[in-house]
């Protein structure tokens, strides 16, 4: 079973297209996470789970889900992490989560798509060609990390070295306390009250208040589905994004 989370796409296509040469199901966790259900997932297959990798480690209400949900069935378990480019420490996470919960965790294979992280001005814009390149090698490279799951192989993952530990472990909580605030999203007049940011919230923190989104929480994930996935980029963050490139996967 392919187990995934997505907030814009890129996590969802490779799962889907995984799921496709393995033969096998894939199960979107959005409204497990959202909805706090830890029920039992069985697979008579290996779980591989995929997962975005945000400031160097897992989505934090990704890796407490992974933690709490009952896996059962097949203990063997692969992992899948899509990010910018760097993946820094959450493959280690990955594997001590998988390893606490007494499954073999058999490594993971990283792919390389379109970074959606436009709140932040240090992250430049990429260009369409280069969409289009890290997509096409993505989707190039699925059928070879599938035939390796199926074969019951072992990914040799990079060797994660201590300063990576040191800097990430205390630094990226405080990035993301400092960074991660919500005052920060507006609605424009555009807004057509669909509800769809609310409903991809994988924390629950908008609801729609007189047809407009509102964040109830000081600080969220910045997963950036809320604003990525407006269909008519109405969402804004401070004066950051107005004029930038919205971004999902195809």
């Amino acid at each position: 079973m392919v187990l995934y989370f997505s907030a814009t796409g890129n996590t969802k296509l490779i799962a889907k297209k995984l799921a496709e040469h393995l033969g096998d199901e894939s199960f979107d966790l959005l409204q497990r996470i959202k909805n706090r259900d830890y029920s039992s997932l069985h697979s008579d297959h290996p779980f591989v789970i995929c997962s975005p990798v945000y400031v160097s480690e897992l989505p934090s209400f990704f890796s407490e889900y992974l933690r709490k949900v009952s896996l059962t069935g097949c203990r063997e378990v692969y992992g899948i992490l899509t990010d910018g480019g760097y993946a820094g420490i959450a493959g280690a996470q990955l594997g001590r989560i998988i390893r606490q919960k007494g499954m073999n965790f058999k490594g993971y294979a990283e792919f390389k798509l379109p970074s959606n992280h436009i709140t932040n001005r240090s992250h430049a814009e990429i260009e369409e060609a280069e969409i289009t390149k890290r997509i096409d090698a993505s989707l190039n490279k699925v059928e070879d990390v599938a035939n390796e799951i199926r074969r019951g192989g072992f990914f040799k993952n990079r060797h994660i070295f201590l300063l990576e530990y040191l800097v990430t472990v205390p630094v990226a909580p405080v990035l993301c306390y400092v960074n991660q605030t919500t005052n920060g999203f507006w609605t424009k007049e555009s807004c057509i009250s669909c509800g769809k940011c609310a409903r991809l919230c994988p924390l629950n923190i908008i609801e729609i208040r007189d047809g407009k989104p509102v964040w109830k929480e000081p600080r969220c994930a910045h997963c950036m589905s809320c604003i990525q996935n407006c269909p008519v980029e109405a969402i804004e963050y401070k004066d950051i994004t107005e004029g930038r490139r919205r971004y999902t996967a195809p």
